[in-house]
């Protein structure tokens, strides 16, 4: 694995993978190998990789539907919030982790948007003065307000998405991890809602972990970035560093044009101070630097 060390101080983990291997019950073969993986709090993390490398399962692993769900055989451990997520249950670690699906009508299935916003909050007894000051909050924060009273089924996909992620920030969770949320939404919806997962994290400090194959929408929110490769992390580190690597088509990972280009400039003798996902800090350094025009 290339790592580069990320520039903050480091802090106790949020999530921590500690030699972990994992195999699916009717599978010989592990699907994740020896992982050691630290995520702080705070932190907005993209994982990504080939079809098959192990990134649901690593998010299975983060909220404990590994191993308690789903059958297999491990060894090492996996630690959130400072406890063994072996140890603990799926209704425990469900208030610490907020899971949203790669097709959200696989977990929204109440007749209206209100009563599935708060079904978990009712299943675990809070009272319902403090049910609906949740609601009301999740509601406001991710705009859904007008939603409420709506059934699912007149949901646009971006909507439903959004009530899928209220029902999981309703619990309060410290973590919220993602499986592919924009694969069936247009491109303006998708960074509409990319836009309001960073907004979630700057605003109220919430660790974000998305797996996500169109990376040019994580390219200005994203803080980290991990590559996986046959159940192994291959590279892990800020998202500005390593994106610019030049192997990272191996892994089925498309770059943005702007960092090929700046890639290609760089082997041909230009010396960027930095690398840049911004068009316009772009242009400013290649006429500073190719054409030396301040």
């Amino acid at each position: 694995m290339l790592y580069f060390p990320l520039l903050c101080g480091k802090l106790t983990p949020l999530i921590k993978f500690v030699d972990f291997t994992f195999s699916y019950l009717d599978s010989p073969t592990p699907i994740l190998k020896s992982v050691n993986l630290e995520i702080e709090e705070g932190e907005f993390v993209l994982l990504v990789g080939p079809s098959g490398c192990g990134k649901s399962t690593l998010l299975r692993c983060i909220n404990g539907l590994i191993p308690h769900l789903y059958s297999g055989t491990y060894k090492g451990k996996v630690i959130v919030d400072g406890e063994q997520v072996s140890e603990k249950n799926i209704s425990t670690l469900a208030t610490k982790v907020g899971f949203v699906f790669q097709n959200p009508e696989n977990q929204i299935f109440m007749f209206t948007v209100e009563k599935d916003i708060v079904f978990g909050l009712e299943n675990i007894g809070l009272d319902k003065e403090e049910i609906s000051r949740r609601l009301e909050w999740a509601l406001k924060i991710l705009n859904i307000e007008h939603l409420r009273y709506r059934a699912p089924y007149e949901l646009s996909d971006g909507q439903k998405q959004r009530v899928a992620i209220a029902g999981a920030l309703v619990m309060y969770p410290k973590i919220l991890v993602l499986d592919e949320p924009t694969s069936l939404l247009d491109p303006k919806t998708a960074y509409d809602f990319i836009s309001t997962l960073k907004e979630l994290n700057r605003s109220i400090g919430i660790t974000i972990i998305v797996v996500e194959h169109r990376i040019d929408l994580l390219a200005k929110v994203a803080d980290r970035i991990i590559v996986m490769d046959n159940g192994q992390i291959v590279f892990d580190g800020p998202f500005k560093e390593v994106i610019k690597e030049k192997n990272l088509h191996l892994y089925g990972i498309t770059v943005p044009p702007i960092i090929n280009l700046q890639n290609v400039l760089s082997e041909s003798g230009v010396n960027f101070p930095r690398y840049s996902l911004d068009v316009k800090s772009f242009s400013e350094m290649v006429k500073k630097e190719v054409f030396k025009v301040d």
